[in-house]
């Protein structure tokens, strides 16, 4: 079934708007829906964009019940679901509740206006358009902009990559991945058991204590044997032609390696472009702006976070499995709120 957006009134403000469609934002549209509020959501990419940036083989930490939205049963024959099985999940919720989420449509600016907001959205095609709304929700998640690595001249290298998918590409090619959590771990591993000469280079000197339990002790055995070079305690200090410059931080020590590829598996950090636009200051600290946990509304009365962007610039402290219940609490305060 095609699932069309619902309508919208275009003589009385919608009560919310939802700014992205991940999980986080389907469980708000969900929850809105439930209370018998007027809604629309929009993204600038698809449903769940961001799973679709995940490695294609990926499995998840938590089991699937944990992913779960809208009370719709998770249901897989493995405890823990893949990537596959995610995307295929959302789809079913997205058709099961009737979400009618405005795909490839972005929005490029929100106008406070008599204690309502008109939301500025233009789609792929170009068509620009306006929507009038009591509330609006940025659940925009992480994948605003990555964490570089911070050498000169890094944005010049079309060879650097913020995201991992599949080692195919990389055959027979020298690829060094930056980072010491599970996506640098899971992409070397892959890259390594499929004709790829890996390497890694990671600030610290362990591994990061996320790393999945079934992963850690085949990554620290591929390491302590030599078959994928680590570099601890190190960064990338740039690039030439074939090669990669590699310091080690304490000593200043240099070592070049052969590379044609760098994947920063450095992680990525929220936009916070709407947010701020509309006054919402954010912990200098921790990125993570000022809200009521409680009812996730910042502090610019009317405007609400969910999911991974209220976790600010740690991305590990928010995930589907927490986040999802912020469209609860959202949703309860636009009612007491519309009372």
């Amino acid at each position: 079934m095609r699932v069309t957006p619902d309508s919208i009134a275009e003589t009385e403000p919608l009560d919310a708007v939802i700014v992205g469609a991940g999980p986080c934002g389907l469980a708000v549209a969900v929850a809105v829906k439930g209370r018998g509020l007027s809604y629309a959501i929009l993204d600038r990419g698809c449903i769940t964009e961001s799973l679709t940036r995940y490695p294609s083989y990926m499995t998840f930490f938590s089991t699937a019940e944990r992913l779960e939205i809208g009370d719709v049963p998770f249901t897989i024959p493995e405890p823990k679901p893949t990537r596959r099985d995610a995307l295929a999940y959302y789809r079913h919720v997205v058709s099961h509740h009737g979400i009618g989420v405005r795909q490839y449509e972005e929005v490029t600016g929100i106008e406070p206006v008599g204690g309502a907001f008109t939301i500025h959205t233009r789609a792929r095609d170009g068509r620009e358009d306006r929507l009038a709304s009591r509330a609006v929700v940025v659940a925009t998640g992480g994948f605003g902009e990555p964490n570089r690595l911070g050498f000169e001249g890094e944005d010049r290298h079309r060879r650097v990559i913020h995201y991992y998918r599949e080692p195919f590409p990389f055959f027979d090619q020298d690829v060094l991945v930056v980072g010491g959590g599970n996506s640098a771990v899971e992409a070397a591993l892959e890259l390594y058991r499929n004709g790829v000469r890996v390497r890694m280079a990671h600030f610290a000197d362990a591994l990061d204590r996320g790393v999945k339990p079934w992963v850690r002790p085949d990554i620290e055995n591929r390491i302590a044997n030599g078959e994928i070079p680590m570099h601890w305690g190190s960064r990338v200090a740039r690039l030439g032609t074939g090669s990669a410059a590699i310091v080690e931080e304490s000593t200043g020590a240099e070592t070049v390696v052969s590379n044609d590829w760098v994947l920063a598996m450095t992680g990525w950090r929220p936009d916070a472009t709407l947010l701020s636009g509309l006054g919402v200051e954010a912990d200098p600290d921790t990125g993570i702006p000022a809200h009521d946990p409680e009812t996730m509304e910042t502090t610019a009365p009317g405007v609400y976070i969910a999911g991974v962007i209220a976790a600010g610039l740690n991305a590990n402290k928010i995930f589907i499995e927490n986040g999802r219940e912020h469209g609860a609490l959202i949703a309860a305060r636009l009612v007491g709120a519309s009372r």
